[in-house]
């Protein structure tokens, strides 16, 4: 009998994510590659370019369904997790918080009254900025990239890519849908990994 239950256990594990992000005291889910910071985005996009990432904003909300299902799979798949350790500085924000955020144009508001300035109504939404923002900008005004929603792994490490490389830059007409089909394409003809 002792077997049989050990077995059900072992199955029952096999279906859960490997790393799990852990919900913290605000209902959001904590990851190793969140920074823990004082909120002030110019600060943080000073350390994310010492530091030669680029800084992401990710912004969540307490029982959001969408923010636990890119937390249980898509985040957790090694490819994207490591992804963002090596190249990003990912600030989390809550979109009913009352944390204090000062944006780049150097305006102090609560997380929830920021997100409500910024316009942002999904969660998650993750904000990609680039390493210098002019002044008097706001993050949603100068961000090379903002993905509101849930994905899956191919289109996150396509949007990840994508903002790395910064081929927003290139002048070969490939925008992200187009870089993301000719990624897809690739992807299903066995051309890379």
């Amino acid at each position: 009998m002792k077997r049989l239950i050990n077995l059900i256990a072992a199955v029952a594990l096999l279906g859960l994510p490997a790393t799990a992000a852990e919900l913290g005291d605000d209902g959001l889910h904590k990851t190793d590659w969140m920074r823990e910071t004082f909120k002030d985005l110019r600060d943080d996009l000073a350390e994310a370019n010492d530091e030669d990432k680029r800084l992401m904003l990710i912004v969540e909300q307490r029982g959001c369904i969408y923010c636990t299902k890119m937390h249980e799979e898509v985040f957790p798949e090694p490819e994207v997790a490591d992804y963002i350790r090596e190249n990003f500085f990912v600030v989390q924000l809550n979109l009913h918080g009352a944390t204090e955020v000062i944006d780049f144009d150097g305006e102090a508001r609560g997380e929830s009254d920021m997100a409500r300035k910024w316009g942002l109504l999904f969660t998650p939404t993750m904000v990609f900025l680039p390493e210098e923002v002019p002044e008097g900008m706001t993050a949603p005004e100068a961000a090379v990239a903002t993905m509101p929603g849930a994905f899956g792994k191919g289109t996150v490490l396509d949007m990840l890519t994508w903002v790395n490389e910064k081929r927003y830059e290139l002048d070969n007409g490939e925008d992200f849908q187009r870089y993301h089909a000719r990624r897809i394409q690739e992807r299903n003809n066995g051309s890379f990994d």
